[in-house]
């Protein structure tokens, strides 16, 4: 009988340590689930903090590459500017010289509009552009008003007169037209 209480005892002893493990590993279990679930979580929160910092380095690098575009072409329109004047000056020689008869007048405006079409070649390729505002209705983005002149026969806000020429580069303004406008007309 001894023999059967310790054969007893040994079992209901490997019940309780199978029990025990079983408990431990439903335990085990259980936190590695909730170990395993933490886990996606990080990994869900670290894919989206990755997602956006390379939306954000592609936003920067567009943003970029936009900038260095509009640099490269607006960076010559102070150079532009400048010569804007030489463009003025070639105009205002061809005025005077077809205003004379002399041959040596007619051999310079020769002369002159050679280098005014050569002129006019080179702002082509690089994007700027002469714009012609006569017998147009005043527009105050690109032109600027010096004088007004009473005209009943055009309507009030058409310019008759170009002091200076307006320009723009890669359609944007380089520099606005002076102008004449007349007042007293009908409205345009």
């Amino acid at each position: 009988m001894n023999e059967q209480k310790k054969y007893e005892n040994t079992k209901h002893e490997e019940k309780n340590i199978s029990s025990k493990e079983a408990v431990e590993e439903a335990v085990s279990k259980e936190e590695s689930k909730d170990e395993l679930q933490l886990l996606k979580e990080e990994n869900t929160k670290l894919k989206d903090s990755f997602l956006r910092a390379y939306a954000e380095a592609e936003n920067t690098k567009k943003r970029c590459q936009q900038e260095i575009e509009k640099n490269s072409k607006f960076a010559i329109s102070e150079f532009a500017k400048e010569l804007l004047g030489v463009a003025d000056n070639l105009q205002r020689a061809m005025t005077s010289a077809k205003n004379s008869d002399n041959e040596q007048c007619k051999a310079l405006l020769q002369g002159v509009e050679m280098t005014q079409k050569e002129l006019t070649k080179v702002f082509a390729k690089f994007g700027i552009k002469k714009i012609d505002c006569l017998d147009t209705v005043f527009d105050p983005n690109l032109e600027r008003v010096v004088q007004e002149i009473e005209d009943k026969e055009k309507p009030a806000g058409t310019v008759i007169a170009e002091l200076q020429s307006a320009y723009t580069i890669n359609d944007r303004i380089l520099r606005e037209a002076m102008v004449v406008v007349t007042k007293g007309g009908k409205k345009a």
